[in-house]
């Protein structure tokens, strides 16, 4: 087993873990479909942080190139996987929450939460570009722009559902939009 193989177990294994949180939430809300009141922009988050997982597994297998692991290094390049495991958590109400019914209250009630989170993994993607894979100022501009944008959001207590929506549309967009101009560059070649 190489260095590779070895570390990325876990991180494989973090990342399992949010993807299961994702897909169990959504199991819930589907199973209690007749009692639970939808909110679209809670949804897309959800999207979000779905595709978020999975970038990041793909992501990871480009840290093959990494012959020796220090401890330190390796406690740093999983700092982003269990924020995005914390995030899934938090993006679904416990059963027996009051809240647990209604998406968009739950959503209201906890945006700041979920912002808050999202601007962790910004910084700390901001910080694996630059450190990790040597990218110059694009590497953290985009995070910075998500940051700021969140931080205007929670500083503000913006509970505007039109800025809420906007929010999580453009986001949306700039992601996919991201993933189709790098197309050519989310390869796993031998």
């Amino acid at each position: 087993m190489s260095p590779f193989e070895f570390v990325t177990v876990l991180i494989s294994i973090i990342l399992g873990l949010g993807i299961t949180q994702i897909m169990s939430g959504i199991a819930d809300i589907i199973h209690q479909w007749d009692k639970v009141k939808l909110y679209w922009p809670h949804l897309l988050w959800i999207i979000l942080v779905f595709i978020l997982h999975v970038q990041e597994w793909w992501l990871t297998y480009e840290l093959r190139s990494v012959e020796v692991w220090r401890l330190p290094f390796f406690l740093f390049e999983i700092l982003y996987p269990i924020s995005l495991f914390i995030l899934a958590r938090i993006l679904f109400p416990f059963s027996g929450d009051e809240t647990s019914n209604d998406l968009k209250v739950f959503y209201f009630r906890n945006f700041r939460k979920f912002f808050l989170m999202v601007m962790i993994l910004s910084v700390l993607s901001g910080l694996e570009n630059i450190f990790t894979h040597g990218l110059g100022p694009e590497g953290w501009m985009v995070n910075t722009g998500i940051f700021l944008l969140l931080l205007i959001v929670v500083k503000i207590k913006n509970t505007s559902e039109r800025i809420h929506k906007l929010v999580a549309i453009t986001l949306l967009i700039a992601m996919v939009t991201g993933i189709v101009l790098n197309v050519n560059e989310w390869l796993i070649t031998a």
